[in-house]
């Protein structure tokens, strides 16, 4: 498959993975499992979430509403409102701490400190009756235990650092005289302001237009650069995600589908989820002549508060066998694939693929 972002080269790809794998692991998700209930039924968001981010690392989360992106990095950080919500089961270990079990002093120290976080409308994250200096003030007084003129030199500094013009001026200003685009470098200053380990940033560029997300995109791809922290990056856009990302992690219905080094997953996918979402995506490299059509996704997702019994997108999966209905398949090494590539699949996708284009 082709893809309009062109790929690094195998060996290229081969030692940036190489370099990635072989930092320690900074964060360390075993068995996530949130719920939601009501009086008359519980909904099964996330079932089973499994993986390592590791230093410096940028992951890059897709799938489509519902499939337990956002819901499990707030359950993470003990984000979501219990009740209705629910931690039924796992770990999530921040350098070598559950997070689940700490205190909530102890928690509050990491959200906003080691773990930054970065939310998707910065219009109703920011508090419209506070001035947006006041606001990156707020987590460097109590994270950092600066005092108010430190805090607001670091502040200037900050607004500075995310390219906001004026910034010295502009600090006394409130949310509503800044554009939706600055509204989000405010918003990645604050989640930048005590240096964090991880940056989250969720769906940090969908209200934007597509030039005011390239500029995000980059400014923070150069922060990381100079900070050395690591990202989770989540979003619909497959774009952002091939420009952004190490490594991606495809989600439905609460489970990992797919998940390994980005170029090899976007060149090369294993799981009939990732390659519909990537067919739903224009080819822009290929001559006008030799573009494919675009195809949909048929169907609907599972309804969570009756998970299937095997794996969720087997009833809209044209080359699902009967095993994928009966039985749920693990996320493991897809074989003849790059390190570290993992599919949860019963079924060989190359092999399907080849045979079909033979038919």
């Amino acid at each position: 498959m082709r893809h309009p972002v062109r790929p690094l080269s195998h060996h290229a790809e081969v030692r940036a993975m190489t370099d990635i794998t072989s930092r320690p692991p900074l964060l360390e998700v075993r068995d996530l499992a949130v719920e939601f209930a009501d009086a008359d039924s519980v909904v099964h968001a996330v079932n089973g979430v499994s993986y390592t981010l590791r230093e410096g690392e940028t992951l890059g989360i897709v799938g489509e509403s519902g499939s337990g992106k956002s819901v499990h990095v707030l359950a993470m950080l003990r984000l979501i409102p219990m009740p209705p919500g629910r931690l039924a089961g796992g770990q999530v270990l921040f350098e070598g701490r559950d997070l689940l079990t700490l205190s909530d002093p102890e928690l509050r120290k990491i959200r906003g400190g080691s773990i930054g976080f970065v939310f998707q409308d910065p219009m109703s994250s920011l508090n419209p009756s506070m001035t947006v200096g006041r606001q990156i003030m707020e987590p460097l007084m109590l994270h950092l235990g600066m005092g108010a003129e430190a805090a607001r030199k670091r502040a200037i500094e900050l607004m500075d650092m995310v390219r906001l013009p004026d910034a010295a001026r502009r600090i006394d200003q409130y949310p509503h005289e800044f554009s939706g685009g600055q509204r989000q470098r405010i918003m990645i200053a604050i989640g930048l302001s005590c240096r964090p380990k991880l940056l989250i940033a969720d769906e940090a560029t969908t209200a934007l237009d597509v030039t005011v997300q390239a500029d995000v995109i980059e400014l923070v791809k150069e922060l990381k650069r100079e900070i050395g922290m690591a990202v989770i990056w989540i979003t619909h856009d497959l774009g952002v995600v091939a420009g952004i990302a190490d490594t991606v992690q495809v989600m439905y219905a609460g489970r990992v589908m797919e998940r390994g080094p980005v170029d090899d997953v976007f060149r090369d996918p294993r799981s009939a989820y990732t390659l519909g979402l990537l067919r739903s995506l224009p080819d822009l490299t290929a001559p006008a002549g030799q573009r494919r059509r675009l195809t949909q996704i048929d169907g609907a997702p599972p309804d969570m508060r009756f998970p299937p019994p095997g794996d969720p997108f087997a009833p809209r999966n044209r080359y699902a066998t009967p095993r994928c209905l009966t039985e749920r398949p693990p996320l493991e090494q897809a074989p003849g694939a790059a390190p570290g590539h993992l599919a949860a699949a019963w079924y060989d996708l190359p092999s399907v693929l080849a045979a079909e284009a033979l038919s």
